[in-house]
């Protein structure tokens, strides 16, 4: 291996034994061969870390970095630390990448040079071990001349969920370190560290080329399970994508839209998590909560902005434009059942939406 890799790969590992093998093999096979693999075992309290050891034995280019747990962002960050790449890719355990990934995300970066290459990528939402929906998100290729270029462009690369999520992207090392750009400690700390990312980003250059798979293998994660807080976390997501764009300077029709249909359609999904089936709350404080995120002045706000696109997304939005807690709750009822039963069929419609 050269002493500098092109791409550092990094890997959290936690609880994964079942999905890293895969993971591993997938960035062995790239046509791209000078990289090094970083995988940090965060504290696993399965065979995750022994699997990780054995693949590191049989190939020099991966190193495995054992500490106790601290989540994704800290296991992340201890991989930058020492991450000796040119670029950095970071990727999740229980997915995997294509042959051609990080040999062409490399040649795209290098032609600008670019600090930022954003490529499409697939969601693959599993209802059996071997059946699967499969679910492409991507935009035409597109070299971004300036930033403010980018800037006005935003609002549908984010729509099009390219720029929420850090494992379709490489990143430049250099531009995160001069910034001193980490993952926070927080709770879903994909978004501020993307945020930071783009706050002052100007050579951006987008692939339409999907690469990455994403894998949803059940149909509900950690990021819809009922969890206290999410309307309160929501709101301050918002309240971060409104302050970049002030930063930006950007005000389009298009940008606002997008702003307030991204805040109405991210409160379905907390009022969908009070009906999953693992909410502990009364009927009666689901009401309730249901309730105050209905009619909340911002929500309130946002679905007067917002313009859905579909009939789909306007019939879900309509009780809250209505402002009828109670039919926003049975819809809600209705949504969850859906996920439940019929996975594929889920994941096709909130495709489609």
């Amino acid at each position: 291996m050269a002493i500098s890799p092109d791409i550092s790969v990094i890997i959290p590992v936690y609880g994964v034994e079942q999905w890293v093998a895969r993971a591993i093999e997938s960035v062995q096979r790239q046509t791209l061969s000078n990289f090094e693999l970083i995988l940090v075992d965060d504290g696993s309290p399965d065979k995750s870390g022994e699997i990780c050891d054995s693949y590191a034995k049989e190939d020099k280019r991966i190193r495995v970095i054992h500490k106790e747990n601290g989540g994704a962002a800290s296991a992340r960050n201890a991989a930058i630390a020492v991450a000796r790449g040119e670029y950095l890719f970071f990727m999740d355990a229980d997915d995997w990448c294509e042959p051609e990934m990080l040999e062409r995300m490399h040649k795209r970066a290098e032609e600008g040079p670019f600090d930022l290459v954003i490529a499409g990528f697939y969601i693959d939402t599993y209802r059996s071990q071997d059946k699967f929906f499969r679910e492409v998100k991507s935009l035409p290729s597109k070299t971004y001349a300036s930033a403010r270029e980018f800037r006005e462009d935003a609002y549908r690369l984010f729509d099009r969920n390219l720029l929420y999520t850090p494992w379709n992207k490489l990143f430049r090392a250099s531009y995160l370190r001069e910034r001193d750009i980490v993952f926070p400690n927080v709770w879903w700390d994909d978004l501020p560290f993307n945020l930071a990312v783009l706050r002052d980003i100007e050579r951006v250059a987008l692939m339409g080329e999907p690469f990455y798979h994403f894998l949803r293998a059940r149909s509900e994660s950690e990021n819809t399970k009922y969890r206290p807080g999410t309307f309160e976390k929501r709101e301050e997501e918002d309240g971060w994508m409104r302050e970049l764009y002030e930063h930006w300077g950007v005000s389009s029709p298009e940008s606002m839209e997008f702003l307030a249909r991204r805040h109405v359609e991210r409160v379905v999904g907390c009022i969908e998590t009070l009906t999953c089936k693992d909410c502990p709350l009364s009927v009666e404080e689901r009401k309730a909560e249901v309730s105050r995120m209905v009619l909340a002045p911002s929500v309130q706000d946002a679905v007067a902005a917002a313009r859905p696109g579909s009939l789909m997304l306007k019939a879900m939005l309509a009780p809250i434009r209505w402002r009828k807690p109670g039919l926003m709750m049975a819809e809600s009822r209705f949504i969850s059942w859906v996920k439940r039963n019929f996975v594929g069929v889920f994941a096709y419609l909130k495709a489609h939406r």
